[in-house]
């Protein structure tokens, strides 16, 4: 079994990681510990930075843990949902898991939502975790 966690090192996704951990116990799962951004101009580096130590720290923990895991920062150009999808598929992952956080209708209404377009676009089975 593979499993993608979308990682971004929020409260949600660390959750998001946790389960994946007793997921990958159980079903002896590889991970790939995923985080997306939109393209960046270089003033914007610290936001890349920041995911990258966040994967650098999950994956720490799944290798503490015994866990097979690669991690990916995609910056290809989509929104991160699109771009989550798209990874998803190009890899055969079997399930993808995802830290949510309660949000207003206005702020849905004019940002979106990656769990929400995650959900809607997967070939697979998405488990969302607060």
């Amino acid at each position: 079994m593979e499993i993608m966690v979308c990682y971004d090192g929020s409260d949600g996704s660390r959750a998001a990681l946790d389960v994946a951990i007793k997921y990958a116990h159980a079903f002896k799962a590889k991970i790939y510990l995923v985080a997306s951004l939109e393209k960046r101009t270089e003033d914007e580096q610290k936001d890349i930075q920041n995911l990258e130590t966040g994967l650098k720290s999950g994956k720490d923990k799944l290798t503490s843990e015994g866990i097979g895991c690669e991690t990916q920062l995609l910056v290809r150009g989509m929104t991160p949902g699109e771009d989550l999808v798209f990874y998803a598929r190009e890899k055969g992952v079997d399930e993808i898991i995802i830290g949510i956080r309660k949000r207003s209708k206005v702020s849905k209404l004019f940002f979106g939502s990656t769990a929400q377009y995650l959900i809607l676009n997967a070939h697979c089975p998405v488990v969302t975790v607060k």
